[in-house]
């Protein structure tokens, strides 16, 4: 499908991008689900440039390869960040802070993150949960969050100690020890924005520009850089571990945990939640959810240059494993669910799986064979961790506890 047609494609469905895309994916009878059915394909290689060097050392893998692949990931699928037109001036005031939390496990401190220029001003709410008992500095819990930061959904439970409103088992993480941080996914841009003249944008446009170029930041790579701006808080929090923090989400936000660890090292580990299309699945098994979908439903989650490649696929220049190899030697968990099949879980492994092959290069453990273990079997003692569990598209208590023993593993061993 050429470029035009498919503007024409993403601008016609925009309007009603958003309530087709809460309509049940199982209307979708025109993609495929079924392994049987899937096209023969070759990944690209993660170990050999574009000249044909082959990579043998880490040394070559941090300094030659992982700089191409990174940059590929940027131009051609997630957008890159432009220089912004005047220098950003970003500040944190701790507006709240409430220190008998959740009955007095944990402290809470509700932030303003203030970014501003000559061209305008954003503010996040970011929120910090530290454990009252634990030894401080805590390691920390990065929530990309779908549920807004100034809302009641991050009060505890009145039903439930252990839990906030929106059901997260808060509680767990205090008692192993960890801090809880979270950042709303829409504080700097819409869910599935398409005109980007009120998101954070407007602060790196030049003067007649007013849309993002074909190369530069779609929605995902907005909520990746508004993390790093999360993080850069944490490094000035003394009650924060800042070496020890596992960055996380679910569905989109698993997409955009992936492209936030590949970039930023100051992440010390990586959680994927059936992130499928865009996240850890395959894009060659075009199985589930892809790259048409994407672009229809949510144009401009990825950058323009991505609509290039609808049907194409083959042609990328890169796959999914690459980007989950770019975020080592640095531990990365996976997660499927059997019955979420259009993040496609057998696509998850897989990308896991090849993306091992740099991470044995470095010293690291990966996964060890390309055969998925068994449904409700994790695997925890690796640097690519795993588990397929029976359910659909959430994250449920099973799902909770394995992350924590993959942190525990990590960061306390």
């Amino acid at each position: 499908m050429k470029l035009s047609s498919l503007l024409v494609l993403a601008i016609s469905v925009a309007t009603v991008a958003q309530s087709s895309a809460r309509e049940p994916k199982e209307y979708d009878r025109d993609v495929n689900y079924e392994e049987e059915r899937l096209p023969a394909y070759d990944l690209p290689k993660l170990l050999v440039t574009p000249e044909g060097k082959k990579i043998k050392t880490a040394e070559d893998w941090h300094n030659i390869r992982r700089p191409q692949i990174l940059a590929l990931f940027s131009n051609l699928i997630y957008g890159r960040v432009p220089e912004p037109v005047s220098p950003i001036k970003q500040t944190f005031e701790v507006v709240k802070t409430d220190p008998n939390f959740m009955g007095g496990k944990a402290t809470r401190k509700d932030v303003k993150i203030k970014l501003g220029n000559d061209r305008g001003e954003m503010e996040m709410h970011f929120l910090v949960y530290v454990p009252n008992k634990a030894t401080k500095p805590a390691p920390t819990f990065f929530k990309h969050s779908f549920n807004n930061t100034k809302s009641k959904d991050f009060d505890a439970s009145p039903n439930d100690p252990n839990r906030l409103r929106n059901g997260w088992p808060l509680g767990d993480f205090f008692d192993r020890g960890y801090g809880f941080c979270a950042v709303y996914h829409e504080d700097l841009v819409g869910h599935n924005e398409v005109s980007f003249l009120d998101s954070i944008h407007k602060l790196f446009y030049p003067e007649g520009q007013s849309f993002p170029k074909a190369s530069e930041w779609g929605v995902l790579s907005t909520c990746a850089w508004g993390a790093m701006r999360g993080m850069d808080y944490l490094e000035t929090d003394d009650d924060i571990d800042h070496t020890r923090v596992a960055i996380m989400g679910h569905s989109k936000m698993g997409k955009a945990t992936l492209w936030t660890a590949a970039q930023d090292e100051r992440f010390a580990l990586a959680i994927s939640a059936q992130s499928g299309c865009a996240g850890a699945a395959l894009w060659r098994r075009k199985s589930g959810e892809n790259l048409k979908k994407m672009v229809t439903r949510f144009p401009y989650w990825l950058c323009r240059n991505a609509w290039k490649f609808v049907e194409q696929e083959d042609d990328l220049p890169v796959d999914q494993h690459m980007l989950l190899a770019c975020i080592a030697p640095r531990p990365v968990y996976v997660h499927s669910g059997v019955d979420d099949t259009w993040a496609d879980a057998r696509g998850e492994y897989l990308s896991a799986y090849h993306a091992s092959e740099v991470y044995r290069l470095l010293g690291k453990k990966g996964l060890e064979t390309e055969e998925s273990p068994e449904v409700g079997k994790a695997i925890i003692q690796s640097d690519v961790g795993y588990h397929n569990r029976e359910g659909c598209h959430s994250i449920d208590a099973f799902d909770w506890a394995r992350f924590l023993d993959f942190a525990d593993y990590h960061f306390k061993k």
